[in-house]
């Protein structure tokens, strides 16, 4: 059988905590979808195609790393790309209760689809897209943060 997941998210960007769930996904799974969601509730610095284009700069190397976008139901999505998977990353206990729901309503849309979580590296517990592209806003030091193409495109985007 084939292992396929899909890792979701809206990246904007993605950042190194991002990248490490990717990763690790990746050697756990044949193929990762990682898909650019488009989340309603939140207003994107930067646009699904830079987004996509910088996933798959970073994910290069990667060679059963997928990336796409969809703005519908994931279930929907993974089952279009005949997914077996959901891969979620946990950075602190705050974001299990939520991932729970979501894991739970994912169940009822589709019981077939297993989610997997995975701890994020103790060194990125505490970082976010939304705190990155705070610190960069003020022209603070993101290097440790995000790889290097992402930096650029942020202080283009702040016009540092």
């Amino acid at each position: 059988m084939v292992r396929i997941a899909v890792c979701p998210g809206s990246f904007d960007p993605i950042t190194y905590g991002h990248l490490d769930i990717i990763r690790r996904g990746a050697k756990v799974f044949d193929m990762v979808y990682v898909s650019v969601m488009n989340n309603s509730a939140k207003n994107p610095l930067f646009s699904v195609e830079e987004r996509i284009n910088l996933i798959k700069e970073v994910t290069k190397d990667l060679p059963n790393v997928k990336v796409d976008e969809h703005s519908g139901l994931l279930v929907d999505y993974a089952k279009e790309v005949n997914a077996n998977a959901i891969i979620r990353g946990l950075r602190a206990v705050s974001d299990f209760e939520y991932e729970m729901q979501i894991t739970s309503m994912n169940r009822v849309l589709n019981e077939d689809i297993e989610t997997f979580f995975i701890m994020t590296n103790n060194q990125y517990s505490f970082l976010s897209s939304s705190i990155v592209k705070e610190v960069a806003k003020y022209n603070g030091d993101i290097s440790s943060l995000v790889p290097p193409i992402v930096e650029k495109e942020l202080h283009k985007k702040f016009k540092r």
